[in-house]
């Protein structure tokens, strides 16, 4: 399944609301990122942006169960809307 851009832009905004509210996982993206809570704020409307959010909920399964669960979003959404983001391609080496 292949999702717009803009329901893209929609599930990586719920993940951003999302990280945002949580106290332990926030201070990690904000340390691993290098992101200011002025970035944070100003990202959010970034499709770049957005996807750096996706791709950090991606790097652990607890936390995409986490997220997912809570937005009652199917698993395999987060990389189907990574996809429709900007780099999201797959790169296909042969």
């Amino acid at each position: 399944m292949t999702l717009s851009k803009d329901a893209a832009e929609q599930i990586a905004l719920k993940a951003i609301i999302w990280l945002a509210g949580n106290d332990d996982l926030l201070p990690v993206f904000m340390g691993s990122t290098g992101a200011d809570e002025t970035a944070f704020r100003e990202g959010v409307g970034n499709p770049e942006f957005q996807a750096s959010v996706l791709d950090f909920l991606m790097m652990d399964d607890a936390w995409v169960i986490a997220f997912c669960d809570n937005e009652d979003i199917p698993y395999d959404r987060l990389i189907q809307a990574r996809a429709a983001l900007p780099s999201g391609q797959q790169v296909h080496w042969t």
